[in-house]
């Protein structure tokens, strides 16, 4: 019967699973069953509801559980420069082999997968910046940090961090790359432009080319086998020969050394061996419709008047098909930025106009999806001493029937007259570096056109259980480590708490102490549960002799039975009683005359308290008998 439900339960969360990739597009389907069943089954728990297919009618009716599910899901644990060893070795052993290899005026692509809530990707910004100087690093190093959280990159895009966050950062480091904002950190502006931040998935988008790093560190480990096989062969097409592939510690390439050398198996870094993979994508041959040698004259010669027209045209324009590649480059174009016929059919992103002087990615993506013309005015442009501006117009193209065919980008040089009106450029450009700052935009990475090569092997049994085992302890531990967080939160809490107890409890107790008559105060079972100083200097007993003790049993020179009455009366009416006079013997055994009063205590469950007071003779007359 056990069999039976389990397998039912099996096919409950296949269908979660497929409805989750249906709806929202997060397609969880290569992770590992065992630590995917465990979260799900934790957020389940948070909501009390108790089988798979329950929850699934609680996500159709509340949109807002889809936010809580993936959090849960999606572990976040990350910091800066996680795992200091393997970070001194990738500094100390890899980035000197990384930047002799290619010519110092090249590119250097690095790719941080995974990357969360950004710390990664600011930590290899701070290192490519400490290795080659913060100008040499704005210039060379681009950064793409990926996710598929979208929460998680919004943290990241804003680069604002807790002093907490930081904690494992260098005095000198912080100082140097972030600006204190409010209570928290922001990343340096100019090398957060660096830092691409976009959605991908890596085991269905396709992957980055031509990288030279690439760190995926602790995200191997929750996908199965099956889906680490076509990741880890996205990555050998990712790198270019030669490249490194960082991972985390819980993440090996045991059987894969024909594609990669091992660096450091301790330190989960390898290098990409030489040698062409297969294409990811193979594009769809171009059809061209049937006609006649004049009818293909005439396209031609078309063609060649378009181009002529737009070689004419006194403004410099680019355009972009909707795939991202650059379709037309105009003669003023490639005068004043440096291009040429060649880069047409080239990817946009791949071209220094397509983030400089402005960002235009993102903008071309906004004019697009929202069908109208964009403008960007005083966009600066340094060429050697002098500073250029543009006006930059973003126009989407529309096919015949409504749908956008590419999209126009013209730049109308305006600097004479930015330089005429110089109080007005300082205010645009005050506006232009807020606009950067604040503005969220959806960095799609680039896309290839060309489909992998499926050839995998599977890993050895024995190596895969290993492995298998080593991972899940791994995500264990950072479910621990969250859950640690919280517990420290909640001590800290106990502790303010705690240390509020101690000063009223000792006020309390300094209270009683100051006391010069003897306080005793007694439960509803007439046990004695404060005896103050008054009290044992009066009869000589401390008060570690007699609390928790019954007072009516207790051997002193008081004669306590004397008392009972009066008390039963104050604990059955809530009344004061007294004062009554007794006759008693003191610690020292000189025969005295004690006042009593009781008093109804109200702070302990009920009880009484007494006061009890040696008085002289000539007043002991005065006092009433017990």
């Amino acid at each position: 019967m056990g069999d039976v439900r389990e397998a039912e339960s099996d096919e409950e969360l296949e269908a979660l699973l497929g409805f989750l990739r249906d709806t929202r597009g997060f397609d969880f389907t290569g992770y590992k069953r065992s630590s995917l069943g465990r979260r799900i089954r934790k957020r389940m728990a948070d909501v009390n509801v108790e089988s798979y297919t329950d929850y699934r009618d609680l996500l159709e009716i509340s949109a807002d559980e889809f936010g809580a599910l993936f959090n849960t899901i999606l572990i976040n644990v990350t910091s800066y420069f996680r795992d200091p060893d393997a970070w001194a070795f990738l500094q100390r052993e890899v980035l000197p082999e990384l930047l002799a290899q290619g010519d110092p005026e090249e590119e250097i692509r690095v790719w941080s997968a995974g990357c969360s809530s950004g710390e990664e990707a600011y930590s290899l910004a701070v290192m490519f910046a400490e290795a080659l100087g913060i100008e040499e690093c704005l210039n060379r190093v681009k950064i793409y940090a990926t996710d598929v959280d979208e929460e998680a990159l919004r943290d990241a895009r804003s680069g604002l961090y807790t002093a907490k966050a930081l904690e494992g950062l260098p005095a000198e480091l912080r100082e140097k790359y972030f600006d204190q904002n409010g209570t928290q950190f922001s990343f340096r502006a100019d090398l957060r432009r660096r830092v691409i931040f976009g959605r991908h998935d890596i085991t269905r988008d396709a992957p980055i080319s031509r990288l030279d790093l690439l760190v995926c560190r602790n995200t191997l480990m929750y996908f199965n086998v099956e889906a680490q096989t076509q990741i880890v062969d996205r990555f050998h097409f990712a790198l270019r020969p030669g490249g490194f592939l960082f991972l985390g510690k819980a993440e090996m390439l045991l059987n894969d050394t024909e594609r990669f050398d091992v660096m450091n198996m301790r330190q989960r870094v390898f290098r990409r061996r030489p040698g062409e993979s297969g294409p990811p994508y193979n594009p769809a041959p171009v059809k061209i419709r049937a006609g006649g040698h004049n009818e293909i004259h005439s396209l031609a010669r078309n063609r060649q008047l378009r181009d002529l027209i737009l070689d004419a045209a006194p403004f410099p324009s680019v355009a972009v098909d909707t795939d991202g590649t650059v379709v037309m480059i105009n003669n003023q174009a490639r005068a004043q930025f440096s291009l040429t016929a060649g880069d047409i059919g080239r990817p946009f992103q791949d071209l220094e106009i397509s983030y400089r002087p402005v960002e235009l990615r993102s903008l071309i993506e906004q004019a697009v999806h929202e069908r109208r013309t964009l403008r960007v005015n005083g966009a600066e442009r340094r060429t050697g001493e002098e500073m250029q501006y543009y006006d930059i117009l973003i126009q989407p193209l529309m096919s015949a029937n409504g749908t956008t065919a590419a999209t126009s980008i013209t730049f109308t040089d305006v600097t004479v007259a930015t330089q005429l009106r110089s109080e007005v450029k300082r205010v645009r450009e005050d506006l232009e570096t807020a606009y950067e700052e604040l503005q969220s935009t959806n960095e799609e990475l680039e896309t290839t056109n060309e489909e992998l090569q499926s050839s995998i092997e599977e890993l050895e049994t024995t190596n895969e259980e290993l492995q298998s085992t080593n991972e899940e302890l791994e995500t264990t531990n950072e479910e621990l480590q969250s859950g640690n967080e919280e517990l420290e939160t909640m001590n800290e809490e106990m502790r303010i708490r705690t240390e509020e107890l101690d000063e009223a409890r000792s006020f309390l107790e300094a209270v009683l102490t100051s006391v010069a008559a003897g306080v005793v105060v007694l439960d509803r079972e007439a046990r004695v549960k404060s005896w103050n100083r008054g009290a044992a200097e009066l009869w000589g007993l401390r008060s570690d002799e007699v609390v928790e003790e019954p007072f009516f049993s207790l051997d002193f020179g008081l004669p306590a039975d004397q008392l009972r009455d009066m008390v039963q009366k104050c604990l059955d009416k809530g009344l004061r009683t007294g004062p009554v006079g007794i006759p008693a013997v003191n610690r020292i055994g000189r025969a005295i005359h004690c006042t009593v009063v009781c008093s109804p205590f109200d702070g302990y469950n009920g009880g009484v308290v007494l006061l009890m007071e040696e008085v002289p003779d000539a007043q002991a007359d005065g006092g009433k008998p017990a």
